[in-house]
């Protein structure tokens, strides 16, 4: 069992009339000395400090206001679950982040690249690009896309599809990463299918399948991911979580480990570094409520 650190709460400064904090975190990217975090709720990225606890701010991503009913909302938001960091490309001379919708629905096949300095900081304003020309082919090999993670490793980028009750369908969908890097340059990218798609099956806990939520590569082009056992039938609805775990799969997509964690934390976000013979992880939660404060943890794994 692996045993996580509380370190925090995702607590941040807010003018608006909204929560002072971020609620359902989906994706976690750790770089120089800011942390980023994108929520599947939310119309903003949070930006915390990596040295210290002080409360994190926002940018904004998409324009308006998603409605306050949770039916309404859920449908109308942009259910970004993904965040990777893309390297130096066109004019983006110092890397992006790259944002990435789960593909679960029309409205949700839409990305956000967000350029960055030497520093790492945002530097630019956000790019919305639209995700349809590598999510819509996807829809022939699963009967319901669910985008979750998202790494680059060398010159790919990897996704990562979730499964669910119905459709155990978890798999690593590895594309040409200077191919999808023209399509987002490309005003309209012609539909690009993956080079490869590696299929796991991650076992279960009372009769509710594991599925992916997140990842993040090391060096090597391992890839170290979270994985919940949800217990809902589809990728559009939420369920009480059961369990979770964190994996390792190598470069070449063999499953090396896969480790439950203690208790039932909804981890949804992972930031991974191996530090000689550890693994130290960083992982971000949601517990499914605007009104409960997304957490963050820390946990180490001797590999």
């Amino acid at each position: 069992m692996i045993k996580l650190e509380k370190i925090r709460d995702l607590d941040v400064e807010a003018d608006s009339p909204r929560p002072v904090h971020l609620s359902a975190a989906s994706g976690l990217v750790c770089h120089e000395a800011a942390m980023y975090v994108i929520t599947d709720d939310d119309l903003h990225l949070g930006v915390f400090p990596v040295r210290s606890s002080g409360p994190g701010g926002l940018i904004r991503l998409f324009d308006g206001v998603l409605p306050q009913s949770h039916d309404e909302r859920k449908e109308q938001k942009p259910d970004l679950e993904a965040l990777t960091l893309i390297p130096p490309y066109s004019d983006l001379s110092f890397g992006a982040l790259l944002a990435i919708g789960s593909g679960s629905r029309s409205n949700r096949k839409r990305g956000v690249l967000l350029g960055l300095d030497a520093c790492g900081t945002v530097c630019t304003a956000p790019r919305i690009v639209d995700l349809s020309f590598i999510l819509d082919p996807l829809a022939a090999e699963f009967p319901q896309v669910n985008i979750e993670g998202a790494v680059v490793a060398g010159q790919e980028l990897r996704l990562f599809q979730r499964g669910n009750k119905r459709h155990i369908d978890n798999a690593v969908i590895r594309y040409s990463l200077s191919a999808v890097l023209d399509g987002l340059d490309s005003e309209r990218a012609n539909s690009m299918t993956p080079i490869a798609i590696e299929r796991f099956d991650l076992g279960t806990i009372r009769g509710t399948p594991f599925g992916f939520t997140d990842a993040a590569a090391l060096s090597n082009g391992d890839m170290v991911f979270s994985a919940v056992a949800e217990d809902t039938e589809d990728a559009f609805h939420d369920g009480p979580c059961v369990g979770a775990g964190i994996g390792i799969i190598d470069d070449r997509g063999r499953l090396l480990s896969f480790d439950r964690i203690e208790g039932t934390h909804k981890v949804e976000g992972i930031h991974a570094r191996l530090q000689g013979e550890v693994l130290e992880l960083l992982l971000v939660t949601d517990a499914d409520s605007r009104e409960v404060p997304a957490t963050l943890f820390s946990a180490c794994i001797s590999r």
